[in-house]
């Protein structure tokens, strides 16, 4: 068993679907125009904030989605270049300067659009870096990821996501650590996650 083994959790009874942790993972990280690592989901429809039910009988619920860095992940046996990797934490890695850019780990993912394939040069609506100056540059002809803002970690930080949540909605820490905030949720608060039937033992976990 890993000494550590970061998970999050993600409270759906508090999330406001505020969209915060998705402006925050792009701008954290620097992310081209179209790239998002951290998208929020309504259960009504593809449109953003569309209720589910039928009116008068309406609710609005929200579901958060990146990268599961999962147990047994799928995208890491696929990829030929051993571009994607998982670290000794449990975070699902992409490099980038060996990444062939053949999407293996796309197609092997079951969970939907939480990589992106940057086709051409990275784009920006500005002409300068933001986010944190430690991210690594985004490249052509590669596929790229949430990371749980490893750097950050590395650094003794939380990611950027849980770190904005204005409702505090979303909780990061060691799954191994049975005295860790996100052990001591798990054990005491119903959650979900998703696909579990395909094996693959996400590392997020929706309280619902």
């Amino acid at each position: 068993m890993a000494d550590k083994r970061y998970g999050m959790l993600v409270d759906m009874q508090r999330c406001i679907g505020c969209h915060t942790c998705a402006i925050a993972c792009k701008q954290g990280n620097n992310l081209p125009n179209d790239v998002w690592w951290n998208r929020v989901l309504t259960f009504g429809g593809p449109a953003m904030d569309t209720p589910h039910g039928s009116f008068p009988n309406l609710e609005m619920k929200y579901l958060t989605l990146n990268c599961q860095h999962c147990e047994d992940p799928p995208c890491v046996a696929a990829c030929p270049a051993q571009a994607t990797y998982k670290r000794e934490d449990g975070i699902v890695m992409q490099d980038y300067e060996i990444c062939l850019g053949c999407r293996m780990c796309i197609m092997a993912c079951p969970y939907t659009q939480v990589r992106s394939y940057n086709e051409k040069n990275p784009e920006y609506y500005l002409d300068f870096q933001v986010g944190d100056a430690w991210v690594e540059k985004q490249q052509k002809g590669t596929v790229t990821k949430c990371t749980f803002c490893h750097n950050r970690l590395d650094k003794g930080l939380q990611p950027n996501c849980v770190e904005v949540c204005p409702v505090r909605a979303r909780y990061f820490g060691d799954l191994e650590d049975k005295n860790s905030e996100v052990s001591i949720l798990l054990a005491t608060r119903k959650y979900t996650r998703l696909l579990e039937n395909k094996g693959t033992g996400p590392s997020v976990f929706y309280l619902i």
